[in-house]
C-alpha cells in the first residue's frame, strides 16, 4: 500500500464510470464489508454458527433453512445472504473502474486491480465460512474468517482514500514509518483480538472447542498491544501538530478502548461486544486511511 498516488480530479464524465460513482461505491464497499462483520459477530454471539449446518447448502439438499432450524437458522443464512450483495457491490465497482478514464484518457489500472482484488476477496471470504462450519467452528478457522473481512475492510477504505478529492500530506520519513508502525499494530489488536475471542464464552455454539489457552493472560496480552498503538497514534497526532486522519484514528482508539473495559468487566454482553467489533472494524479502516493519507519525502 505504500505505492499509493493521489487520484487528480478526472475529466467530467457521467454514468457509472464518473467520479462521483466510484467515490458512492467506494463508501458503499466499506460500509458493507463492515456491516457483515457485524451480522457474522452475530452470528457467534447468538450461537447461530451451526444455524445452518453444512455449506454450501444449509441443510442438505436445501440452501434455505427449515421452521426446525429456528432462529439460529435465519441468523446464519442472513449473514450467508449478506455475501452476495458484497459480491454484486464488488462487481459493479469493477465495472465502474473498468468505465473511468483519467483526464489523459487513459485507464486507472490500480483502480482496476484493487477493485478486482476486493472482488476476489469476497468469494473466498465465503469458502472460509464454510470451513469454518465443516470444522464445527474451529476458532482458528473463525479468527482467519474475520480477518480476511478485516483485509476487505482496508481495501474498501483505500479504494475510498484513492476516489476522494483528499491530497496526501508529505511528512518526513520518521513520521512516515511511524504511521506504518501504528498500520502494523493496528494489525496486532486485532489479530490478538480474535485470539482473545476463541479462547472466550462466546464460541458460535454451545458444543464449539475452544483454544483452551487463558482468556485472562490473552487479555492482558491484547491490551498492552492497545496501549502501545495508542501511544503511537498520540506520538504521530504531535509530529504532524493534529492531521485530521490521525486525530479521527485516535478517537477511535480511545473509545475502543473504553468499549473494551467495560465489556470486559461486564461479562461480555452481547451488545457491547458488537460495539467492540465495530470498533475493530473502524480502527483498521481509520489505521488504513492514515497510512494512505501520508507520503514521505522524495516520493513522486
Amino acid at each position: 500500500m505504500g505505492s499509493l498516488t493521489d487520484l487528480r480530479p478526472p475529466a467530467p464524465l457521467g454514468g457509472l464510470g464518473s467520479p462521483r460513482w466510484l467515490r458512492r461505491l467506494g463508501v458503499a464497499s466499506l460500509v458493507m464489508n463492515i456491516v457483515i462483520i457485524l451480522t457474522g459477530g452475530l452470528v457467534r454471539l447468538t450461537d447461530s454458527g451451526l444455524g445452518c449446518p453444512t455449506w454450501p447448502q444449509c441443510t442438505p439438499g436445501s440452501y434455505t433453512p427449515h421452521q426446525a432450524l429456528g432462529i439460529h437458522g435465519v441468523i446464519e443464512f442472513g449473514n450467508r445472504t449478506l455475501t452476495f450483495v458484497l459480491i454484486v457491490i464488488a462487481l459493479i465497482t469493477w465495472i465502474a473502474t473498468l468505465l473511468y478514464r483519467r483526464p489523459d484518457g487513459t485507464p486507472d489500472r490500480k483502480l482496476r486491480w484493487l477493485t478486482f482484488g476486493m472482488g476476489f476477496g469476497i468469494p473466498f471470504q465465503g469458502v472460509i465460512g464454510g470451513i469454518t462450519v465443516h470444522t464445527g467452528l474451529n476458532p482458528y478457522v473463525v479468527a482467519l474468517h474475520m480477518l480476511n473481512s478485516m483485509v476487505l475492510v482496508a481495501l474498501s477504505a483505500w479504494l475510498v482514500r484513492l476516489t476522494w478529492p483528499a491530497p496526501r500530506r508529505t511528512v518526513s520519513g520518521p513520521a512516515r514509518a511511524l504511521s506504518a508502525v501504528i498500520f502494523a499494530l493496528s494489525w496486532l489488536v486485532v489479530c490478538l483480538g480474535t485470539v482473545v475471542t476463541g479462547s472466550g464464552p462466546h464460541a458460535g455454539d454451545v458444543n464449539a472447542h475452544r483454544t483452551g489457552l487463558d482468556p485472562v493472560v490473552i487479555s492482558h496480552l491484547h491490551a498492552t498491544a492497545v496501549y502501545a498503538l495508542v501511544a503511537a497514534t498520540v506520538l504521530l497526532v504531535i509530529m504532524l501538530r493534529g492531521h485530521r486522519p490521525a486525530l479521527l484514528l485516535l478517537a477511535v482508539e480511545i473509545a475502543q478502548g473504553i468499549i473494551g473495559f467495560v465489556q470486559y468487566f461486564n461479562g461480555l454482553p452481547i451488545g457491547v461486544v458488537e460495539l467492540h467489533l465495530l470498533g475493530a472494524a473502524g480502527t483498521i479502516a481509520c489505521a488504513s486511511n492514515l497510512f494512505c493519507s501520508l507520503r514521505g519525502p522524495h516520493r513522486g
